[in-house]
């Protein structure tokens, strides 16, 4: 329905395997993110209320035809193993002689220790007024088990470590606390372990286990192409409805049969608009996931 209308046409009445052909163009609109649900939405509703050619060539217009190839777009392979970033445990644990920080301080003021780096068989940090991350996702091991000794005074720290690594959390609090949440989780072979001691006064200190940003995009683009091959299975279904549709309406077996078939589509339309919904709260709930990751970097940040 983008193509221009030859003179006269535009007032003949649309069928209804004309409203799916178009309602076909703005899914496809919709999951490559031409559109986006509030404008699909207004554009569906504008297409089974059209009753002619001519109220329904607008809808389209600023979209690419079925068939139609756009312009090639570069693209960047967003899929990263872990291994291939951070190697196995056997491989990060290096030993202590190549170990590249041993303190961490801050004295109203902040710090940061992550990305890669060697984390030394026992590493000391202190905090007065201030605060400090230790961030052992893509670190090394100077030992099988290493020990984070975390003094927080009127301040907070956050050790971040990644799946696989157990957890053992020993510190004191004083109008304070440690965070035992990730206690009890059992390590992988041959992973390391880490032991989070220390003291905390009018502090706290926090232990979260998070993946590393390039695994959470190849979990990301997993998702991706599991969406994508749901949308292509129901393609699929709609396009044989279609095919059935138009069959019943040519084959003259009558208006009951021809009615059937185009409930059929309606029905299997609706299921592909729940679905497509659905699709929608997930990735509305990947953005505030991403907003609150954001948030809590900021935080940290200030902190600092």
């Amino acid at each position: 329905m983008t193509d221009e209308l030859p003179d006269g046409l535009p007032e003949l009445r649309a069928s209804d395997a004309d409203r799916e052909q178009v309602s076909e163009v703005l899914r496809d609109a919709l999951a490559e993110g031409r559109l986006d649900m509030e404008e699909f939405e207004e554009r569906l509703e504008a297409t089974y209320k059209a009753r002619t050619y001519k109220e329904l060539a607008p809808i389209t217009r600023d979209l690419p035809a079925p068939g139609v190839t756009p312009p090639p777009v570069p693209t960047v392979s967003m899929v990263k193993g872990p291994a291939a970033e951070t190697g196995s445990w056997a491989d990060r644990i290096v030993g202590s002689e190549s170990c590249t920080s041993q303190w961490g301080v801050a004295i109203m003021s902040g710090f940061e220790r992550k990305g890669r780096w060697t984390v030394p068989r026992k590493f000391n940090a202190f905090a007065f007024w201030g605060g400090g991350v230790i961030d052992l996702r893509e670190a090394n091991f100077a030992n099988g088990e290493v020990v984070v000794n975390c003094v927080a005074i009127m301040g907070g720290m956050s050790v971040i470590v990644p799946p696989g690594v157990e957890v053992v959390v020993r510190g004191i609090g004083v109008m304070g606390g440690f965070d035992h949440r990730e206690e009890g989780v059992q390590g992988d072979p041959g992973a390391p372990r880490v032991v989070v001691t220390g003291f905390a006064f009018w502090g706290g200190v926090g232990v979260e286990r998070k993946v590393t940003k390039a695994e959470r995009l190849r979990q990301k683009e997993e998702r991706r192409l599991e969406k994508l091959e749901r949308k292509a299975a129901r393609q699929e279904e709609l396009e044989e409805s279609r095919r059935r549709a138009l069959e019943g309406s040519g084959s003259g077996v009558g208006d009951v049969d021809h009615r059937d078939s185009l409930d059929e589509a309606r029905s299997i339309h609706r299921a592909a608009m729940d679905q497509h919904r659905e699709l929608m709260r997930e990735h509305r709930e990947a953005r505030r996931e991403e907003r609150r990751e954001r948030r809590d970097d900021r935080r940290g940040r200030d902190r600092d």
